[in-house]
C-alpha cells in the first residue's frame, strides 16, 4: 500500500505535469514512431484498419537506442548513441533529447537542448509521475537517473548515495507501478567454449525521487542459466513477467508488502518447439495486453549459413507466443504462436486500445526461396488481436535500412 504522505507527494508532483484534457484521455489517435539509424520517423496509425501511414522524419544526433514517453503524452525522450550494438565498436557520442508531441497530429518537434551520457544507452523509462528519466547503460553495466526540468527537458544527475553493483550487461530499468522500486534487468552473458557464463540478475532498488538504495539481487542459482532480458507489469494486479533471453523461458513474480518475491511463481516455455531448436534463439520483448487478460512476447532468430557464398538464414523460430493470464493466480498458458513474417523481431507494441500489435524486425537477411534466394527486408508486422487474444496477420511494411538498423518501434497515444 502506498502511505497517505507518499500519496500526497504523488499528487503534488502530478499538479507539474501539463493537464491531460478530456479529450485528450478518450481521444483514439495513435502514433507509431520507428527509427532507422539516426532517423525518427512518425506514421499515423489506423487501428481500425490495422493500418500504417508515414508521416514526417526527424534526425537525433546520433542512432536512436530507446524512447519513453511523459506521463502526460505531450514529450517523448529519446536515446542515441555512435557506439555499435551489444559489445561492438564504441562511439563518443550518447545523448538524451527531448522532443513535443503535437497533440493532434503526433508529430514531433524538437524541445530544449540535449543532455549528454557517459557511454551507450541501451534502454530508458521515466518514473511514474515523469519526474526523473532512468537510463540503464550496457556496457560497462550501469544505471543512471536524470531530472526533467519544469519545463520537461532533460536536466541534471541525480547524485545517489553510495556505488551501484548495476551486474552484467545491463538491458531495461522500470519503476514498479506504485513508484517505490526501480529494476534494473541485466541480462550477464551465455557461455562459451572458451569463456564461462556470465550471471544475470534483477537488481531491485528501493526508489525515492531519484534516489536508489537497499539494492537487492534477485538471482536464481546465482544467475546461472538466468538471461532476463525484458520485464512488464499487470495493468491491476501485482505481477510481474519476466523474459529470460538465453533460456527462452517466460517467468512471473509476485509483488508482496512492495516488494519483488524472488520465488518464481510460473515458468513458461516461450517457442513452440523448444526441443528442436535449429539455431540460437533468443527471447525478446514482453508486453501485457491493456486489459489484463493476455501476455505478448516475441521469439527472434537469425543466425545463417553460407550457401553458395551468400549468408542465408539457417532457420528458427520469428515469432510472437500469445498467453492467457489466470486471472486468480497470473498463470500464464501459452494459446498462440504466430510467425512475424520477417527476421528477428527485436521489439514490438500494442496499440493503447488493444485491439493492434506491430512487430519491428531490424535488419534484412537472405532465406531460401525453393532453389532460390531472396531477401527478407527489414519492417513492421501488423497484427489485429482478437477479443481471445489472439493474432491475425495483416500486412508488413518493407523499409530499406540501407546500412543501418532499425532499432526501436514504440507507440504513443494523443
Amino acid at each position: 500500500m502506498v502511505s497517505r504522505r507518499r500519496f500526497m507527494a504523488l499528487v503534488a508532483s502530478a499538479a507539474m505535469v501539463p493537464k491531460i484534457t478530456e479529450a485528450q484521455m478518450s481521444s483514439n489517435k495513435v502514433a507509431l514512431y520507428a527509427n532507422v539509424g539516426a532517423d525518427l520517423t512518425h506514421y499515423d496509425v489506423d487501428v481500425a484498419g490495422a493500418a500504417l501511414i508515414k508521416r514526417a522524419t526527424v534526425t537525433l544526433p546520433a542512432g536512436v537506442q530507446y524512447a519513453w514517453p511523459h506521463v502526460s503524452r505531450r514529450y517523448l525522450y529519446v536515446a542515441s548513441s555512435s557506439s555499435a550494438s551489444g559489445y561492438g565498436k564504441a562511439g563518443t557520442e550518447h545523448y538524451v533529447t527531448a522532443f513535443r508531441i503535437d497533440p493532434a497530429s503526433g508529430a514531433l518537434t524538437p524541445h530544449g537542448a540535449p543532455i549528454r551520457l557517459p557511454t551507450r544507452p541501451i534502454h530508458m523509462s521515466t518514473d511514474i509521475p515523469s519526474e526523473n528519466i532512468l537510463v540503464a547503460f550496457n556496457n560497462p553495466s550501469a544505471l543512471h537517473v536524470y531530472r526533467i526540468n519544469k519545463d520537461f527537458t532533460p536536466g541534471e544527475e541525480v547524485t545517489q548515495p553510495g556505488p551501484i553493483d548495476a551486474g552484467i550487461y545491463a538491458h531495461q530499468v522500470r519503476v514498479t507501478p506504485d513508484n517505490r522500486l526501480a529494476i534494473l534487468v541485466t541480462r550477464g552473458n551465455e557461455g562459451t567454449s572458451s569463456k564461462a557464463e556470465d550471471p544475470g540478475a534483477l537488481k531491485v532498488f528501493e526508489y525515492r525521487n531519484g534516489v536508489l538504495t537497499n539494492e537487492v539481487s534477485i538471482a536464481p542459482n546465482g544467475g546461472k542459466e538466468f538471461g532476463p532480458r525484458h520485464l512488464d507489469f499487470h495493468p491491476t494486479r501485482p505481477w510481474m513477467y519476466v523474459s529470460i533471453e538465453t533460456q527462452n523461458k517466460m517467468y512471473m513474480y509476485r509483488m508482496e508488502g512492495g516488494k519483488i518475491n524472488p520465488e518464481i511463481a510460473f515458468r513458461k516455455e516461450t517457442l513452440a518447439d523448444p526441443k528442436n531448436i535449429k539455431s540460437r534463439q533468443a527471447a525478446s520483448t514482453v508486453h501485457v495486453h491493456p486489459n489484463g487478460r493476455f501476455l505478448y512476447g516475441a521469439n527472434r532468430a537469425d543466425a545463417t549459413i553460407e550457401v553458395e557464398g551468400k549468408k542465408v538464414f539457417k532457420g528458427g523460430e520469428n515469432s510472437i507466443v500469445v498467453y492467457s493470464i489466470n486471472q486468480s493466480t497470473g498463470e500464464p498458458t501459452p494459446i498462440q504462436h504466430i510467425e512475424t513474417r520477417a527476421i528477428h523481431p527485436r521489439t514490438f507494441h500494442i496499440d493503447p486500445s488493444g485491439r493492434m500489435l506491430v512487430a519491428q524486425h531490424n535488419l534484412p537477411v537472405n532465406v531460401r526461396d525453393g532453389n532460390a534466394v531472396r531477401a527478407v527486408p527489414a519492417g513492421l508486422s501488423v497484427f489485429r488481436i482478437g477479443d481471445d487474444g489472439k493474432l491475425t496477420f495483416v500486412r508488413k511494411y518493407d523499409i530499406d535500412v540501407g546500412d543501418k538498423t532499425m532499432f526501436w518501434m514504440g507507440m504513443v497515444q494523443l
